[in-house]
């Protein structure tokens, strides 16, 4: 409903008719256009007559003095509000914005286009942006990492570099030494995850790509193996005596 309304011609002349203010019959008129509004789509409304209008809005007259200004017509059915669009509420614009939408989107399709079901509209459009978003990824250069929402969950892809920010802490937590994190690291790490399809924030791939090498580091600890050009210690064993110093026992075992 318009602001400036009570300063209408109209809405004088009502409220000059009725020997009311202005203000009041703003009111009734907000009090009958809501109604007209959940109940017509057009301004249309059958059966419905001035009597029960002035009933509705406990006024008498109200109905025949909005039809002496021109916003009340009575038909051979019932009655109707004439530029119905100029009064109506958000409910009625909503509906005109969507008829004049969809005629738009009728008008724009080109007549070899076959027609679809919105089920499978909603499918092919979820799939595009999946694609796009993906491509997008791919695409990100590794000086863009920065730009990444830390919150943001995305799938690894060819080109991601961890930061420093989000690096720091857990390289500080889990113990790993920064140097360790070298570009061949980084590099076997996007290759095993972007054939995993997992999804992740920028800060939780960096934690992840910390407790990796951590975790090689463990095990390569625990199964030490013998760097090449070197020479084993433990030579010579052959020629030794294994029971020397040791005192024979019945059993046929051995004591010092």
């Amino acid at each position: 409903m318009r602001t400036s309304l009570a300063t209408d011609p109209a809405v004088i002349g009502i409220a000059d008719q009725l020997d009311i203010t202005e203000f009041e019959v703003v009111g009734i008129l907000h009090h009958l256009w809501t109604w007209a509004d959940a109940q017509s789509r057009d301004g249309h409304a059958n059966g419905v007559t001035t009597r029960w209008v002035n009933r509705y809005v406990h006024r008498d007259g109200f109905a025949e003095a909005m039809v002496a200004v021109g916003w009340l017509l009575v038909t051979e059915t019932g009655i109707e509000f004439p530029n119905f669009e100029r009064h109506n509420g958000e409910t009625a614009k909503a509906r005109a914005l969507a008829t004049v939408r969809k005629q738009k989107q009728r008008a724009s399709v080109p007549a070899s286009v076959p027609n679809v079901s919105r089920t499978e509209r909603d499918e092919s459009v979820t799939r595009e942006e999946k694609r796009r978003d993906k491509e997008q990824q791919q695409q990100q250069p590794a000086d863009a990492i920065a730009d990444i929402d830390a919150r943001k969950r995305f799938e690894m892809f060819e080109g991601w570099a961890p930061d420093q920010v989000s690096l720091a802490p857990h390289l500080k937590l889990i113990g790993v030494a920064g140097d360790q994190i070298t570009a061949q690291v980084v590099a076997e790490f996007v290759s095993f995850w972007m054939t995993r399809g997992a999804m992740n924030n920028q800060a939780a791939w960096c934690r992840e790509l910390v407790a990796s090498v951590h975790r090689n580091g463990v095990r390569a600890a625990a199964n030490p193996v013998a760097r090449s050009g070197r020479t084993s210690q433990h030579v010579g064993l052959h020629n030794q005596d294994p029971h020397a110093g040791l005192e024979a026992n019945t059993d046929g075992t051995y004591k010092l």
